[in-house]
């Protein structure tokens, strides 16, 4: 006969399902958030473990990078659409967490990305991110911050102009765009230090790079760019 236990847990799944965030299959084990056949097709990029990889040939002859790396492919209509589109747009902060954990364990893992003394999360204009609810690149942040044990510094890099939709611009409209859109509050903080500049996504790397020029700016402070995803291969 079915233990009490068995039963309650039973009834709690028929109403309450745990089901699979990529494919909606609940064959899965109640902490995770993706089953075993999703987590097999996550597109990792495997940047981490060298230079001169995509992502940091998008910074030559823009930006001094100490490191550079984006955790897995994004490819409309393919699973990395569903997880980002469930995280970005419907709320889901766990699966954005979830997701930024394994991209850390790698960075961990490659041993390229020692040193860091704060992640920051690059930043959204103050009402978008109201709106939004949330920072994405911050919960990216949090994410990495536990498995790599390095403080998220959030307050110190600010947004300081809205602007368009980068989607449909080329490169030059793109930098254009977003050029003077940042501020560092106290740069005596970042003073010597290696920070890690952490997005959702890397495309032309525009925003990320007129982010992070400000930050470059300031005495002795060294930069490193990760993001959860990009298109380039």
């Amino acid at each position: 006969m079915p233990s009490f236990k068995t039963l309650f847990q039973s009834a709690a799944h028929l109403f309450y399902p745990h089901i699979c965030t990529g494919c909606g299959s609940d064959l899965l084990k109640p902490n995770d958030l993706l089953c075993l056949h999703c987590i097999h097709d996550l597109p990792y990029t495997e940047f981490e473990k060298y230079s001169d990889n995509p992502i940091e040939k998008i910074f030559y002859g823009r930006l001094q990078i100490e490191n550079a790396h984006a955790g897995f492919y994004f490819s409309k209509g393919q699973l990395m659409q569903t997880l980002v589109h469930d995280f970005k747009y419907k709320g889901n902060k766990e699966i954005g967490i979830y997701l930024s954990k394994m991209m850390a364990e790698k960075i961990v893992e490659s041993n390229r990305f020692k040193n860091i003394d704060y992640l920051i999360p690059l930043p959204l204009y103050a009402e978008k991110e109201f709106k939004r609810g949330f920072n994405q690149a911050k919960i990216i942040c949090d994410g990495m911050s536990e498995i790599m044990n390095v403080p998220v510094l959030t307050s110190n890099v600010t947004r300081i102009h809205f602007t368009e939709t980068q989607t449909k611009k080329h490169r030059t409209e793109r930098w254009d765009n977003v050029a003077e859109s940042f501020k560092v509050e106290m740069p005596e903080i970042l003073r010597n230090k290696h920070i890690a500049l952490v997005d959702d996504v890397i495309t032309t790397g525009a925003t990320l790079e007129a982010c992070a020029q400000k930050i470059a700016a300031i005495d002795g402070a060294k930069i490193s760019i990760v993001t959860l995803t990009t298109a380039t291969k």
